[in-house]
């Protein structure tokens, strides 16, 4: 018989299944029973070789969010050490980072991490945070072969994907020791803290079973291993990627606008399978979502829940409730001059826009040319003629008026729409 805190603390793995986020597993089995036992240690690193975490890091913090939920102890690490050198990528070799500016990408990375896991010590698994580099930096070369390098078969170590991949071309002797140097980050967290369960990404899980296979070695001891699916779209590209690059968790690499986008814009055929990756929804209102998905695509719920829900989890409620406001906004369903400059701002540069000065404003029929909404100014003349062209939500009569100071909006911007969907941006400086 089992006590209600051990079946929460089991629940978190029928969960995570029933949202399709196991892809692989050491043993289920003895996991479930070591959780059924009592709270474990569980932890989930991320290497700062870039600014920002993105969309697949973003997957795992939540799994980890998730964990705590349940009663577990969680365990963020940075990679200060294993930021200096970077998991081998199965294309080419990575180019390392300067030291001052991987110790930058740490605090950055760092700050991310914590604002997903709650820190209260009157908590009775209150999360914590670590930094690899607090027990390398000191590393002997000759101790760490001796006790770590020894128990890693080379022949192992060639069967891995990555390394195969990339034997061909060649693989450095630094990333090719990568697998060793995460090992050690388990061994390490094992022995500090008693964490038993390192989680990440599927493309990780020969580094996950590697350290599970260190602490067999070098303790005797138990841990645990769990991967997540890595998410792609439904037409087979990679997940987190759009036309401009990267979608970025830090909101000066990608806007709170252009993030909730994002998710805005997902596939009807995608859309389920990540909001029960990336929300928090329950079985019960997944299952509404989807039933309103297949009754009503054109309505776009599943949409607008995942795009509310990541965008309030990674920028807060403030930012996302002025993200909604722009986006009704900017097709004359709301006031624009109740915006804030920063979010107007940010969701013109995602659309079409030009830029103009201020003291030398073109004319509405010239705008509307810069701006791209039509073909040439006959056609913007045309476009006001019928009734088709907007200043500010407001109809524009003539093609000739020129705005002015008292046009521009927070942020000193003017927006133009053509007809009921297009719309695009005028910055003024």
């Amino acid at each position: 018989m089992t006590d209600s805190g051990s079946a929460s603390r089991t629940q978190v793995l029928d969960d995570l299944d029933s949202r399709g986020l196991i892809a692989h597993s050491t043993d289920p089995d003895a996991l479930r029973a070591a959780m059924a036992e009592g709270p474990i240690t569980s932890y989930v690193g991320f290497d700062p070789t870039a600014p920002s975490l993105h969309m697949g890091n973003l997957l795992q913090l939540l799994t980890l969010r998730r964990l705590q939920l349940a009663g577990h102890n969680p365990i963020g690490l940075v990679g200060g050490a294993t930021g200096l050198i970077g998991d081998p990528k199965e294309t080419s070799e990575r180019v390392l980072n300067p030291k001052d500016v991987v110790q930058q990408w740490v605090e950055r990375v760092r700050g991310q991490v914590e604002r997903f896991l709650d820190f209260d010590t009157s908590l009775p698994n209150p999360a914590r945070m670590v930094n690899n580099y607090d027990w390398t930096k000191n590393l002997n070369t000759l101790d760490f072969l001796r006790d770590i390098g020894k128990h890693f078969p080379v022949n192992r170590m060639l069967g891995r994907e990555v390394v195969k991949a990339r034997l061909e071309q060649g693989i450095s002797y630094t990333e090719f020791s990568y697998v060793l140097l995460q090992s050690l980050d388990y061994l390490e967290l094992y022995r500090r803290y008693g964490c038993t369960l390192q989680t990440g990404g599927s493309d990780q899980w020969g580094n996950l079973t590697a350290g599970v296979e260190l602490i067999r070695r070098t303790e005797s001891g138990k841990a645990h291993a769990l991967a997540t699916p890595l998410v792609t779209k439904a037409d087979g590209t990679k997940f987190g990627k759009t036309e401009s690059g990267t979608v970025w968790l830090d909101r000066e690499l990608t806007s709170p606008y252009a993030f909730y986008q994002f998710w805005f814009n997902t596939d009807d055929r995608d859309v389920m399978q990540l909001v029960r990756y990336y929300t928090f929804r329950t079985a019960d209102e997944i299952a509404e979502l989807e039933k309103a998905t297949a009754d009503r695509p054109h309505a776009r719920e599943a949409q607008r829940v995942l795009a509310e829900d990541v965008t309030t989890l990674v920028h807060g409620a403030t930012d996302t409730a002025h993200v909604q406001l722009a986006s009704k906004a900017l097709f004359g369903q709301s006031d624009l001059r109740e915006l804030d400059g920063e979010t107007l701002i940010a969701a013109l540069k995602e659309a079409p826009h030009t830029e103009v000065s201020a003291a030398a404003m073109p004319t509405v029929a010239d705008l509307l040319v810069q701006a791209g909404l039509v073909a040439s100014k006959s056609a913007a003349r045309r476009t006001v003629s019928e009734g088709g062209a907007y200043l500010n939500n407001e109809k524009v009569s003539d093609a000739e008026y020129v705005p002015t100071t008292d046009d521009l909006l927070p942020g000193g911007a003017l927006v133009l729409r053509r007809g009921k969907r297009s719309f695009a941006g005028v910055l003024a400086g």
